[in-house]
């Protein structure tokens, strides 16, 4: 058996080589390059000629580097880098080659604690970049959103009288695209405003154009020309880059909702083209996130690309949850009270994912109401009972991904009611 402790960068990677009573052998520089990995790999296989026998430990599971060492069947073990740092010694002196050998260490001697990683199959990569993608668009568009808003309070108050509760609706943001202050749509006249709601598909064009008309008729404080000035070229960018993530997050829906699902989900419009998918390719159990109530295609891309394609790798419904932080962790030292703490070593986008579920869920769901009521009751705050009803959740999801079942609202209802011992 060979143990690999890789310290990995963007440029270079170290390397240390070891075997079982003999410790660190050998210490190499790899630069980041096809040609420099591929001698790597050619090296190793002289020292070990059988890859299921070579053990790689590394701070990271995604990337070209792990792809490679995957693919040509090595066992990767991904660490969390606080293991790495808790072995650095008291004075936690970081040394990229000590972590190297420390990984080397770990590859050797603690090779049973550690889960080898389970590469994910192609839709469940696309998945999950796609998914994550999306979360990230998502914070900028609240983000531009926000600042948008601020800078229509400040420059053209008007505007923010005629988007009311919906200021990141399209025709909102094609209008301050085309008229980006209060002088510019002033001028235009209400045939005008007539014909703009009809090309950018609003449902009551001439409702649209006399509402326009009054926001700009009300009283409102008139700021400095040089603001207005300033802010007009602001304004038109904002609603442009809010328009081009609107209309790429609608396209990631779409491609993530036909992923899940085999093929594109009835009744949306403008559905990925033949050549985008093929019919019958979906994600293994993708029908089983959607059949679960407060999970659309968005959100159940999330969940779904962080599981992965292996959730038998899971080997309990706690084992998810601890990887999912809904787990609660408890403390107690001495005279020290028991105490509950928020789980902080999980994979973080998951974590996210299931916590706006639990949420979602409060509105289609009649006993996750009912059991986020009961927490409420209990004193705990909003964010520590949707983590318990998240955990639930994913208790469930579990038990319906090992069986390949789909979520049945009235069955799980009668069985809790059955568990409790009362009456369904």
């Amino acid at each position: 058996m060979l143990g690999v402790g890789i310290d990995w960068a963007e440029a270079f990677h170290l390397v240390a080589l070891g075997r079982p009573g003999e410790g660190v052998i050998q210490l190499r520089r790899v630069e980041h390059t096809p040609a420099a990995v591929a001698g790597l790999l050619a090296h190793i296989a002289t020292l070990e000629p059988d890859p299921a026998e070579v053990r790689v430990v590394l701070e990271t599971r995604h990337g070209a580097l792990v792809e490679r060492l995957v693919d040509t069947g090595f066992t990767v073990l991904p660490v969390n880098p606080d293991l790495v740092a808790r072995r650095r010694g008291p004075a936690r002196k970081k040394d990229d080659a000590e972590d190297a050998r420390i990984c080397c260490v770990l590859a050797l001697d603690r090779y049973t604690w550690l889960r080898p990683l389970l590469a994910h199959g192609e839709l469940a990569a696309e998945l999950r970049a796609i998914a994550r993608d999306d979360e990230r668009a998502a914070r900028d568009q609240r983000r531009l959103l926000n600042r948008l808003r601020a800078d229509l309070l400040a420059s053209f108050p008007a505007a923010l009288q005629v988007a009311g509760d919906d200021l990141g609706a399209p025709t909102i943001l094609k209008l301050l695209e085309r008229w980006p202050t209060h002088q510019t749509l002033a001028i235009a006249s209400w045939e005008e405003l007539l014909d703009f709601a009809r090309a950018a598909h609003h449902g009551w064009p001439e409702r649209f154009a006399d509402q326009v008309a009054q926001a700009l008729a009300a009283d409102h404080f008139t700021p400095r020309d040089y603001l207005v000035r300033a802010k007009a070229d602001t304004i038109r960018l904002a609603a442009v880059q809010l328009l081009a993530i609107g209309t790429q997050r609608r396209v990631w829906e779409r491609r993530m909702g036909a992923l899940l699902g085999g093929a594109p989900r009835r009744g949306r419009a403008n559905t990925p083209r033949p050549d985008e998918l093929d019919q019958g390719q979906a994600f293994p159990g993708g029908e089983v996130y959607l059949s679960f109530p407060g999970l659309g295609d968005r959100l159940a891309a999330r969940v779904a690309g962080e599981i992965g394609d292996h959730p038998e790798q899971f080997e309990s419904p706690n084992a998810l949850a601890c990887y999912a932080g809904k787990a609660p962790v408890t403390r107690r030292s001495g005279k020290r009270e028991l105490v509950v703490a928020c789980r902080l070593a999980c994979n973080r986008y998951l974590a996210a994912a299931v916590q706006q579920w639990a949420f979602c869920s409060l509105q289609e769901s009649v006993w996750a109401r009912e059991f986020y009521d009961a927490q409420r009751t209990r004193g705990k705050t909003h964010q520590a009972a949707l983590r318990a009803l998240g955990n639930r959740w994913l208790e469930i999801l579990w038990h319906c991904l090992m069986r390949g079942q789909l979520y049945d609202e009235p069955l799980h209802i009668a069985n809790r009611n059955r568990a409790l011992g009362r009456a369904a």
